[in-house]
């Protein structure tokens, strides 16, 4: 169980240090400003952190390349802010649970209108 609490403040803590980065220490013009860090995942070995970004806006696909192409940075800038013995190496991964949520919520609506359709029909028949 320690293992897996060591492992949950690592993620907490790169996900801070990444998400106040990029905020104002990125300067890459293919990063908006309408990302954000969702989750962080660290592997039990500590070797990788796979990081959940938001992406609002802009060019997912151009916005997760340049994410990628600073990762170098990151994981540099993690290291000198977390100390390990061994820096994770820092892997960015597209979170669409936002948009999920979103797509089953129209979906659950949808049942209710049709379940409030049905439920008029069947007053009307009663009547």
């Amino acid at each position: 169980m320690t293992s897996y609490n060591r492992t949950r403040r690592i993620s907490e803590e790169i996900k801070k240090i990444i998400g106040q980065m990029l905020i104002n220490g990125i300067k890459d013009p293919r990063i908006t400003s309408m990302i954000s860090v969702t989750d962080v995942d660290v592997t039990n070995d500590l070797r990788y952190a796979f990081v959940y970004v938001s992406l609002l806006g802009g060019n997912e696909e151009e916005s997760l390349a340049g994410l990628k192409s600073a990762a170098g940075y990151i994981r540099r800038e993690v290291g000198k802010k977390v100390k390990l013995r061994y820096i994770p190496e820092i892997m960015f991964k597209v979170d669409d649970s936002i948009e999920r949520g979103m797509y089953m919520d129209s979906l659950i609506k949808k049942v209710q209108e049709h379940d409030m359709e049905n439920s008029k029909e069947v007053e009307e028949d009663e009547e």
